[in-house]
């Protein structure tokens, strides 16, 4: 896709967190002066910011997945309220995402080692717990950070269902993956083997997650073809734990750079979605808002151009065209 002059300036204008990514992956920066760029994220903008709350035994607000003054009783643990962004696991996430070099968290592997643990049965952090997108999470940091996460990885190979993905809600009795939990297992899987090479039955049961999501046209259920909800078509930043189509077809250009396969013609209709939704001066909007607790807030409100979600899926858009043929 053509990026008129105007709106890669627009993108480029921005926290060092994006504009890096905007020079290396649009504007076809040198690695020399998108280098640059990224490793200003731990001194200026977003990225240090993030770093000045870290807390000094390691973790963030005091907690591995809620803040440690999180009241699950009161207004704020009510589902509406949303999930907090602030504590230990998001914020990592966060900057995992940005692109921080893992040299400015040096030291944090291991405090979190010895100080922090899970909410749930007050397990040790790099182990991880029952949640899959929690442990999706966990063995994505662990790998940034050089933490011991070696557990994980069958824990991924034997919890997958028969469907082919997996549910957060497994513990419960949910028998059928979910859009959500597979998308974000997929996302920490690909992380890990992008940094430590994996193994073939990992890789075979994340290619089985994939399935699952293509199978599904990223969009639709299986049973039906009808749509799974309007949050696979309305896209925010941060993508927080939602899936969506944009969010997804990024995995999938994530995965098909790695591994060096073409795009697979099952996200026609999540591409399509996802073009549909540029708006007439070749931007995308914040459509909508993840509530809950954050430190402070990235993207534009809602309803206004977006230099983030422009971001993705442009870059999603192009990687697909470009695979197209003639």
């Amino acid at each position: 896709m053509a990026i008129e002059p105007r709106l890669l300036d627009w993108m480029l204008d921005s926290d060092p967190t994006l504009r890096w990514q905007v020079e290396r992956d649009l504007a076809g920066a040198p690695p020399e002066v998108w280098g640059a760029t990224r490793a200003r994220i731990a001194t200026e903008g977003f990225g240090a910011q993030l770093l000045a709350v870290q807390d000094a035994d390691g973790q963030w607000a005091g907690g591995a997945y809620f803040p440690g003054d999180f009241d699950f009783e009161g207004p704020e643990g009510a589902p509406e309220a949303g999930q907090p962004w602030t504590a230990t696991t998001w914020t990592l996430n966060t900057l995992r995402d940005w692109g921080l070099d893992a040299a400015a968290l040096a030291g944090t592997a291991e405090k979190l080692d010895a100080n922090a643990r899970w909410e749930y049965e007050n397990l040790p952090y790099w182990g991880g717990e029952t949640d899959c997108c929690i442990n999706a999470f966990t063995l994505a940091n662990g790998a940034w950070l050089g933490a011991d996460v070696s557990s994980l990885p069958q824990w991924f190979i034997d919890h997958r269902m028969v469907d082919g993905g997996w549910n957060c809600e497994w513990v419960e009795g949910s028998t059928r993956s979910s859009f959500h939990s597979t998308l974000n297992s997929l996302k920490g899987i690909l992380y890990y083997e992008s940094v430590t090479g994996g193994s073939d039955d990992l890789r075979a049961a994340r290619h089985g997650g994939e399935e699952y999501l293509l199978e599904r046209r990223l969009l639709r259920r299986l049973s039906t073809e009808e749509p799974i909800g309007a949050w696979a078509t309305h896209f925010a930043y941060p993508f927080r734990w939602i899936h969506s189509a944009l969010n997804a077809a990024d995995y999938f250009r994530s995965a098909s750079l790695l591994e060096g396969r073409a795009p697979d013609p099952r996200m026609a209709e999540a591409i399509e979605v996802i073009r549909a939704a540029r708006q007439p001066d070749g931007t995308w909007t914040q459509e909508r808002r993840h509530p809950g607790r954050a430190w402070f807030e990235i993207d534009v409100p809602v309803g206004k151009p977006s230099p983030w979600v422009t971001f993705y899926a442009i870059r999603v858009l192009d990687w697909w065209d470009a695979a197209q043929p003639a």
